[in-house]
Formats: structure tokens, sequence, C-alpha cells
């Protein structure tokens, strides 16, 4: 810790146990000069749970899954907002915040799931299916919620389907969401063909293997893992349920079936929990970086804009799931 910065020193304190004291002092610069910009420019930084710690910890002001960020994002009291998450996060941040500057440091940070359907996808769909009503997760374009009747998130998808008070819906894009959710619901639902890349690889040998490895331990499964993959699990939920499910049971040991870093997010809280650490990196929330969150700060770099006559639909999508 030698030479670190004062505030910066104070900030390690959080994560010295998921950050060597040896990578810290290429840290403690950009955090201390994110902070100051931040006061200069009445600015936030919103973190979504697949964040590296130095950022999930040391410059975030609001972290959380998608739903919680998409909720928080409406009432930040800022002028400027940076999204330290993918591209379709920051465009919810602008939906819901259309006065606001808002910032993504990285415009390469995007999502194998918004990049498997197009609105005109979805428009086919309806013609395909009319009159059935069109539930889309929040990892898509805002073109693409402009298309939809109701947005969902992994946390919420089962109350916003059955909402709609309808024999079937299309759940789009992500097949398996969409295939855990009819498990557990009377409502059909027709799914697109969408995947995430971290969580489609993860398998029920998987599981096994790690449960022979560690003996005892807990499994926690985001819901889109493939459904044989969310079976063997003891629990299925969103980042955020997992993180609860850690606060109210106190596992000795367990592992989040989840992009990795969220494990190192949510040790910090918990020394006494045991995190298995098999790591699928996103890469594309891997492009953010304190660096670039330091340039998109002092440059106004690449700000986020949507087109206006998509804009307005969309938000009426998102405002619709939030309102529940």
């Amino acid at each position: 810790m030698t030479g670190a910065l004062p505030m910066a020193a104070s900030l390690y304190e959080r994560v010295r146990r998921v950050i060597p004291p040896v990578e810290w002092p290429a840290f403690a610069g950009d955090i201390e000069a994110i902070s100051a910009l931040k006061r200069e420019r009445n600015a936030v930084v919103l973190a979504h749970n697949y964040q590296t710690p130095e950022i999930f910890h040391c410059v975030a002001d609001i972290v959380g899954d998608s739903l919680a960020l998409a909720h928080k994002a409406v009432t930040v009291d800022a002028d400027i907002i940076v999204v330290a998450g993918v591209h379709f996060m920051a465009e919810t941040a602008k939906l819901l915040n259309p006065n606001k500057t808002v910032l993504i440091p990285d415009l390469r940070a995007g999502c194998s799931l918004a990049e498997s359907i197009t609105a005109n996808d979805v428009r086919l769909m309806r013609l395909r299916y009319p009159g059935v009503p069109v539930v889309t997760y929040v990892n898509t374009s805002a073109a693409v919620k402009a298309e939809s009747d109701i947005c969902c998130t992994s946390g919420n998808a089962k109350a916003v389907v059955e909402s709609l008070g309808v024999a079937r819906v299309l759940m789009l894009p992500d097949e398996y969401l969409a295939r855990n959710v009819a498990a557990d619901t009377d409502v059909e639902i027709i799914a697109w063909k969408g995947h995430c890349e971290v969580h489609e690889r993860f398998t029920a040998a998987d599981i096994r293997e790690l449960r022979d490895a560690h003996p005892g331990v807990i499994v926690l499964a985001h819901p889109e893992c493939p459904p044989d993959v969310v079976a063997e699990a003891e629990f299925s939920g969103s980042t955020a349920a997992m993180s609860d499910y850690v606060e109210r049971e106190k596992p000795k040991r367990v592992v989040l079936l989840t992009e990795c870093s969220m494990s190192d997010n949510v040790a910090v809280a918990h020394p006494d929990v045991e995190f298995v650490r098999p790591c699928n990196l996103c890469p594309h929330m891997k492009r953010i970086n304190l660096a670039n969150i330091r340039a998109a700060l002092e440059q106004n770099r690449h700000e986020v804009r949507i087109d206006p006559e998509i804009a307005g639909p969309a938000r009426r999508a998102v405002e619709r799931m939030l309102s529940l």
C-alpha cells in the first residue's frame, strides 16, 4: 500500500480480500480522479453486479442487477450518469433520464442477447402470432423494446408474464430464461433462440463435478442458464436474488453460476463464506475499466443518444414493468 493516495487507501479496506495489495497502486490514481470528477461535474456512476470490485466497491454510487439499476436510475439526482455496464443498460438509463447526459465508457460493451434479435424480428414474430403480447427482457436494444408491450428482468420475469392475464405470451430474446419461467407458470410461453454467452456455457455435469470437488457446496444458478442447470442447482435467481440468498442463508461454501466478478463483489461482505469460482467472464462487461470511466467523465465521452421515435415506446415498455 506504499504511496497509495489517502482516500483510495481507505477504500482499499473494503476490497482487500479480493484485490491483492500489489495490484492496488495501479487503481488508486484513477479512483481518486474519478471521485473528484464526480464532485466537479455532478455525476454518478451506476455499476452492474458483474463489474470488477475496484469499480463496484470503490467508484460506483449505485450498484445492482438490471432491475435495481433501472429502478434507481429514475431517482438519480445528477447531471451526468456514467453506466459501468453494457450498452443496453446505458440505453435504459437514458430512456428513464431523457434530459440527463448518459455516458458509456466503451461503445463496444455489447451483449450477445441484445445482438440476437432486432426490431424487425419482433415485428415478424407479431405477424406470426397476431394478438400475442410481447414480453421483452431488458437485455435488448431500445429499438427492440420499442416494439414490445412490456419489459422484464430475470428477477421479475414470471410476475411480468402473469400480470398480463393472458393464456400465452411471446418472451424474447433469452430462450433459457423463457423456458425456466415456463416451467414455473401455467402461461404458455413462445421463446426466441437467444442465449447469453456466459450462462449458456454452464452444464449440469459442471455442477456434479463441483459437488465432487467441493463437498457441501451450495449451487446458485442464474435463470439465463440452461434448464437442466437450473434443475440441478439448489437455488435459481437473478444476481440480486443470489446476493440476498447468501446474506440470508450464509452457506459455508457456495458457487454462483453466473459471471465470475459477481462472486468477488458478494464475497466482500461475507468473509466467513467460501466462494468456489468457476470463472466465466463476460468479455463485454470487462471492456469497462477505471481508465475509461475516468476518460468518459473528463471528455463527455460516448454519450448515449436514442432516436426520439424509438425512445417514447421503449420508455413506456420499461415504465410499465417498473409500475408492477
